[in-house]
């Protein structure tokens, strides 16, 4: 319940706050942006966006993830450009403007708190590091917390605008990550329990009325739940829909073939998820779910240890610490809980951005924990407490203080194996200085721009790699591919030195494995090599740049 010292007055202020946490946590997003070489997950979705831009031809494929960052990027690449920037530019801006998210919250939590869930979402390292990141896990995990929080707005309201909004929500979700799975198994887990922890609390009676009230709500409000569902099925369809280009077969701007726009969008969509990540993880797909469940754990205390800490003392202190326990406290811990089991089992690499899915649930009942500690310290104050007041603020400093240093010491920081948030297919080396040499050498080049050599990058290659799935060969460029296709260049492969000698010309560039140097230096007399990282540990390439141009 929001606080009775919550008036008009006070919520502008609140209001101006949140607005202030939202335009720095958009500054800290945005800063040197374009700065850190591309993941290899980045590199894939930038690469078939860069495709999807020159052809116009799209469809939702499983193993790329769902189709929310190709559908907006493409049109931010074809209005802004392509860089390392403006890929990541549209997650940047959703993690920025994430700490809005909280103002929807007001009607369930007080003044304070309110503030403190922006700067939570705002301030969280990994939140930071992952809104810098072409992935589509911050977007989801927004939107997913948007869904939720237009869902209470319109039942405590009874806001139209309320059950719209949270159908919007609902629809983006769905678009972006298979991981949207996870929420709703998550939520489903967490009301569950939430309506159980009142029936245990002696308020089964209680809780049963307010279910009996929301379903009678519901009824009494068919039309604009439909609506609303309508909505988000109308985004789903947007977003899931096949882009023809121009060519043959079912496209969304192809009105002559809507009836095979919708079946591929909806039914389509369901049986390529189940066949790839169901059907298809049956054997080689599968996991270990403890060694996940440890990493997990162990990205989440290096990293977010104020958070998870807050939202325990929050969670505990509603349970057994309270006359008046609030189900956003019971329903967020509960999601926050059902996600360290979901998560590992849906993943299919234990990754950091995981961490994420857990991260978002654990948002409200930390700025709630973290709400307490600011009432404690003025109760303090108003009581000439200096000690309590002192402890307090000596409490507050060492929180923030270590979110600080963990933001400083691995958001901006270059990449390493010893920051818990950078995963291994980071590359460790900055490569933005070799894709400016690549693009003065291949300036004026007719033929062929770029050669990879050896089987490592051409045994069963395929160079029209327009869309997904691809061979390990190709996988085994990344992020290159990202960098080639962005400045144009033109790429082919040969398997050994006898296919280079047999090329009518040697190229301006070939990238090579090390393990090639005796066999090519003699070759490419009058080339710089140098040695690249592409990977934190474990994966280098030499690059050979005719150093005539």
């Amino acid at each position: 319940m929001p606080s009775a010292d919550d008036s008009p007055a006070r919520l502008d202020r609140v209001t101006v706050a949140v607005l202030l946490v939202a335009a720095l946590a958009l500054l800290v997003r945005v800063v040197a942006l374009g700065e850190r070489t591309v993941h290899w997950d980045e590199g894939r979705v930038g690469y078939w966006t860069l495709r999807f831009l020159a052809t116009g031809v799209f469809e939702y494929r499983p193993v790329a993830g769902g189709p929310f960052l190709y559908v907006v990027d493409r049109a931010v690449f074809a209005a802004l450009g392509t860089s390392d920037a403006t890929a990541r530019l549209v997650v940047a801006a959703v993690g920025g403007l994430a700490p809005l998210v909280a103002l929807v919250f007001r009607g369930r939590l007080r003044g304070v708190e309110t503030v403190l869930l922006a700067a939570v979402l705002g301030a969280s390292p990994l939140f930071v590091y992952y809104s810098r990141f072409l992935r589509a896990d911050v977007p989801l995990a927004v939107f997913a917390l948007l869904a939720v929080a237009c869902c209470y707005r319109a039942v405590d309201t009874g806001s139209k605008r309320g059950l719209y909004a949270a159908g919007l929500a609902v629809g983006l979700a769905a678009t972006t990550s298979a991981f949207f799975v996870g929420y709703v198994a998550c939520w489903g887990v967490a009301a569950a329990l939430t309506f159980d922890h009142y029936r245990l609390l002696g308020e089964g009676a209680v809780a049963r009325e307010r279910l009996a009230t929301a379903e009678r709500a519901l009824r009494a409000r068919g039309r604009d739940v439909a609506s609303a569902v309508g909505l988000a099925l109308a985004v789903v369809l947007f977003f899931y829909a096949p882009r023809a280009g121009g060519g043959e077969g079912p496209g969304l701007w192809k009105p002559t073939t809507f009836p095979q726009v919708v079946d591929a969008a909806f039914a389509g969509t369901v049986a390529k998820f189940v066949g790839v990540r169901v059907v298809g993880r049956r054997h080689d797909g599968t996991h270990p779910f403890l060694p996940f469940v440890r990493d997990y754990a162990e990205v989440l205390a290096a990293v977010s240890l104020v958070v998870v800490g807050l939202a325990a003392v929050a969670f505990l202190r509603d349970r057994y610490g309270t006359r008046e326990p609030r189900p956003i406290v019971a329903f967020h811990a509960y999601w926050a809980g059902a996600s360290l089991f979901v998560f590992p089992v849906v993943t299919e690499v234990s990754a950091p951005w995981v961490a994420l899915h857990t991260l978002v649930a654990l948002a409200v009942p930390a700025a709630v924990g973290a709400g307490a500690l600011v009432r404690l310290g003025r109760r303090a104050a108003a009581r000439d407490d200096a000690a309590s007041v002192a402890a307090v603020v000596v409490l507050a400093l060492a929180l923030t203080g270590h979110v600080g240093a963990v933001t400083a010491s691995n958001v901006y920081a270059s990449p390493s194996p010893e920051n818990p948030m950078v995963h291994y297919a980071q590359p460790a080396d900055d490569l933005n200085p070799l894709i400016e040499d690549v693009s003065v050498a291949i300036e004026g080049n007719d033929g062929t721009d770029v050669v990879f050599y050896g089987e490592r990058f051409v045994d069963g290659y395929r160079a029209d790699a327009d869309r997904p799935p691809v061979n390990d060969e190709w996988g085994n460029r990344l992020p290159l591919p990202w960098y080639f296709e962005r400045v144009g260049a033109e790429t082919d492969g040969v398997y050994d030195a006898a296919a280079l000698d047999e090329r009518a010309s040697t190229p301006p560039v070939v990238v090579a494995d090390p393990n090639a140097r005796s066999t090519l230096d003699s070759r490419l007399e009058g080339y710089d090599a140098r040695t690249y990282r592409l990977a934190l540990w474990n994966r280098e390439v030499v690059v050979y740049v005719r150093s005539s141009a």
